[in-house]
This record gives structure tokens, sequence and C-alpha cells, in this order.
């Protein structure tokens, strides 16, 4: 193992800042397992972790000359920072989610017709004439995914058998005219 001295960590890192690789190439040697296990303890997922600590050893190398050892000890510096990179994937990979969830929700919501009436039985509420309205003005290809979709009840790949097309053009059609539909209907009600 080694010995955690301060005093000796804080001048591989002042070495670091110097651009010193063979400081690094230690501190790395030393630290990097420290590192990742922090960033597996926030993120429980591997690769993210593995993530976060090379952009935290990438960011001790390029801020190691502003480390200042009056502010704390060198090691609490580089989990500090792990820490919060770790946290900051988490609240994004979250977010990501959330939109997601958001997309599904708005795509399953009364805006985009929930109980997928067939299309014709749409025009008897003023919701079903604002969108009926607004999928008329979708791409003939984006329209046709749609009305497929959330009309008719077919899954993607039931869409793409019958358009003979691949299913991630199907479900690009169907996201980019989902996009469009929001827009247009967000402004219309």
């Amino acid at each position: 193992m080694y010995e955690l001295d301060t005093a000796a960590i804080e001048e591989l890192v002042r070495k670091i800042g110097t651009g010193d690789r063979r400081s690094f190439e230690e501190f790395y040697e030393r630290f990097s397992g420290l590192i990742y296990s922090t960033a597996l303890r926030v993120l429980a997922n591997e690769a993210d972790a593995q993530d976060v600590a090379q952009d935290v050893l990438f960011m001790i190398w390029e801020k190691a000359p502003m480390y200042d050892p009056a502010r704390g000890k060198p090691l609490t510096w580089a989990i500090t920072m792990t820490r919060n990179k770790a946290i900051d994937r988490l609240r994004s990979l979250q977010r990501r989610l959330r939109l997601g969830e958001d997309v599904k929700r708005e795509a399953g919501s009364d805006a985009f017709v929930s109980h997928r009436e067939p299309i014709d039985d749409l025009e008897s509420s003023e919701q079903g004439r604002i969108l009926r309205s607004a999928v008329m003005k979708l791409n003939k290809e984006q329209r046709e995914a749609i009305e497929m979709a959330y009309f008719k009840g077919l899954s993607q790949q039931e869409i793409a058998s019958r358009l003979h097309e691949p299913l991630g053009t199907v479900k690009a059609r169907i996201r980019r005219g989902m996009i469009r539909l929001k827009k247009m209907i967000g402004s219309a009600i």
C-alpha cells in the first residue's frame, strides 16, 4: 500500500501543476482507484464511474497549478472534485430520463389522444380539431407513421413492416413528428 503523507501528496500535486508527467503518473497509480470508487459510490454504474474518474484525473492535470494547500488537503480536493463531477453526471442522467418520460407522457396525454380513438372520431372535440389540423401539417411520412401509431394502435415494428422501412426510420419519423406536433399544439392551446 502507500503512506498517506499529506506533505508528500501536496508536493506531488505541486509538481503536476508544473507539468511533471512522472508525478502525474505516480498520482494516478496511487489514487485513481480511490477516485473511481468515489464516483462508483455516487453513480452505481461502472461505465459512468470510469468516465467520471477519467474526467477528474484530467481536471487534476489541468487544475493542479491552482491547487491551494491552505484551502484543504490534496486528497480532499480530488475527492470533492470527483463527488461533484459524479453528482453532475447523475443529475444529467436524471434530466435525460425525465425528458424521455415527459415525452412519453405527452404522447399518451389527452393532447395526443390517450384512448387511441379512431382518427375520424377526433373531430368531435376542440382538442381533436386542433390535433387533426396539426397532424395534417406534418409531412406525409411523419403523418402516416403517427397516424398508424397513435390512431390505429400499431407498434413501431408493425409500422416498419407495413411501410417497408427500417425500424429506425419509423422511430425517427414519429419522434420528429411528435416534436413538431408539440410545438404546433403548444402554440394553439
